[in-house]
């Protein structure tokens, strides 16, 4: 029967690589448990990083026209906050004023 050794040369209990195991496995699932970082509302004077895959500027809230996409790390610079809606300034690609979903930040 072999024995296992710890670093250092120290002999490991028979149950102590199960219990490493185990340990191992439980650290693993409460981090995907966790999940990603959840998205934040939009702070008023407040240039906000976009966490969303993408988030569409429209002209007006809720259903205004389609101006313009900005994608995950792209920034909003929120001028108007509250509500489900956002307005301010769109930079990256867009570089104009609209309104955004709120929610959808860092």
């Amino acid at each position: 029967m072999s024995v296992t050794r710890a670093p250092g040369g120290r002999p490991v209990p028979r149950g102590g690589r199960r219990a490493a195991l185990v340990l191992a496995v439980a650290a693993v699932a409460g981090t995907l448990a966790a999940g990603p970082a959840a998205a934040a509302d939009g702070t008023a004077g407040q240039r906000e990083t976009v966490c969303a895959e993408d988030l569409f500027v429209r002209v007006t809230a809720p259903n205004g026209a389609w101006m313009g996409t900005l994608y995950r790390g792209q920034t909003f610079l929120v001028e108007e906050a509250g509500g489900t809606w956002v307005h301010g300034f769109a930079y990256g690609d867009i570089n104009r004023r609209g309104w955004v979903q709120n929610g959808w930040f860092c």
